[in-house]
């Protein structure tokens, strides 16, 4: 994840995520870290997956009236008279929206019908702390005590139960949508899936013998835990064995975390959901326009990590949805610092298998320039994210999003 640039608010400089969500792996029950790889305690087994969901967040609150614009609005130009797009210069526009130039890369794909959009998505109330808001989406449980992320009980609801159905990668730690009594993995990258000593210089596998020695025995969660993971790593070795494209992806950090996660749905070892960041979108300030700023980077290495991401799936493509998201969004009316202050609606992305792209969803209930200014939530987030979990997996949606019936959507496909 992208370190928070002085620019964003000072909840983001208070803490850092990885500081916010370090007691995860303390608080995930029988769990041991080798190297930079965390295994919550399970037998692993390699097996092939049907489906893989890739769940991408965008932290700090993207804003999503600058990746599609809606140029048939006319509150968007009166809000935004410094930072708003021309609409000569959008992207695959139709009459209200169209596509931030920066995602160039991937207009491709929504013209083959491979990516959608859904507006007006978010959090049933506002919620406008950043990780209070993190917390509220990736539980998708409100009012539940429990800390149980929705993507843990997703994996919940699959067969077996290994520690490989379930990977987050690039932070070394689990988010809280994967957080749960369901064991999964986490890692900085696939390079990191080894035990430390495991190298040229060791002579006969002794390092591993010594810890086979010293935890097969053991009966304890933290013996149980060790197993597990000799166990997991043991399964991994297809990943480890597969080819790193990882010079086709831009030098960023989103660009090396998608690398790791190609490569990990490539090595088909039985991964089901995988959860990678990219950080940095908290822009009170020097949001930018099309000329400078930091709308513009960002949105360039998202479209083209994303686009050589699932160019790199190979013939595993078939079989891979990739949900793009942020915690909430950002304010219609930019402030003086050529930035937006925090709001409550957002854009969300679809991309890949069973996705009936080419077009924006969703109900757009119109832009004000009131107090608040927000742009309302017509579509509740999980309701997108049901028809991700029923299309793909087949899963119950009453177990994935206890006590939320969803409202159709209608960007994916039936099978």
């Amino acid at each position: 994840m992208t370190e928070p640039s002085d620019a964003c608010c000072e909840e983001f400089r208070a803490v850092s995520r990885r500081g916010l969500f370090s007691g995860a792996i303390a608080l995930a029950g029988a769990s041991t870290a080798i190297g930079s790889a965390v295994v919550t305690a399970a037998p692993a087994a390699a097996a092939t997956a049907s489906s893989v969901l890739v769940v991408l967040s965008l932290r700090g609150a993207a804003d999503g009236l600058s990746l599609v614009v809606p140029h048939g609005d006319p509150v968007y130009y009166q809000a935004r008279p410094r930072l708003a797009i021309p609409k000569a210069q959008l992207l695959a526009a139709d009459e209200m929206f169209g596509l931030h130039p920066g995602l160039a890369p991937l207009v491709p794909l929504w013209t083959s019908g491979r990516l959608a959009a859904v507006q007006a998505t978010g959090l049933p109330a506002p919620n406008r702390s950043h990780f209070a808001a993190m917390e509220e989406v990736e539980d998708a449980d409100p009012g539940c005590t429990k800390r149980v992320g929705w993507l843990n009980r997703l994996i919940g609801t699959r067969p077996g139960s290994s520690p490989l159905q379930g990977f987050s990668i690039g932070t070394g730690v689990v988010p809280a949508s994967l957080f749960g009594g369901e064991p999964v993995m986490s890692s900085d990258s696939v390079k990191d899936m080894v035990l430390p000593g495991d190298d040229e210089w060791v002579v006969r596998d002794g390092r591993k013998r010594s810890l086979h020695t010293m935890w097969d025995a053991d009966r304890s969660p933290l013996g149980t835990a060790m197993r597990s993971t000799f166990s997991a790593l043991g399964a991994f070795q297809p990943v480890v064995r597969a080819a790193d494209n990882s010079a086709s992806y831009p030098r960023s950090d989103l660009g090396r975390a998608l690398a790791s996660v190609a490569r990990i749905i490539r090595g088909d070892v039985g991964v089901e959901v995988l959860t990678v960041d990219q950080g940095d979108w908290d822009m009170h300030s020097d949001l930018g326009t099309l000329d400078w700023g930091r709308m513009i980077d960002n949105t360039d290495d998202l479209a083209r990590s994303v686009a050589a991401f699932l160019a790199d799936l190979g013939s595993q493509a078939a079989k891979v949805t990739l949900v793009v998201l942020s915690e909430f969004g950002r304010r219609t009316v930019e402030n003086d610092n050529y930035g937006l202050d925090h709001g409550y609606g957002n854009v969300m992305f679809v991309a890949g298998a069973g996705v009936k792209g080419g077009k924006v969803y969703g109900t757009w209930p119109g832009l004000t320039r009131d107090d608040d200014a927000d742009l309302r939530v017509t579509t509740d987030y999980r309701s997108v994210l049901s028809e991700v979990v029923s299309s793909r997996f087949g899963s119950s949606t009453t177990t994935v999003f206890p006590g939320f019936t969803p409202t159709a959507v209608g960007l994916m496909t039936s099978t």
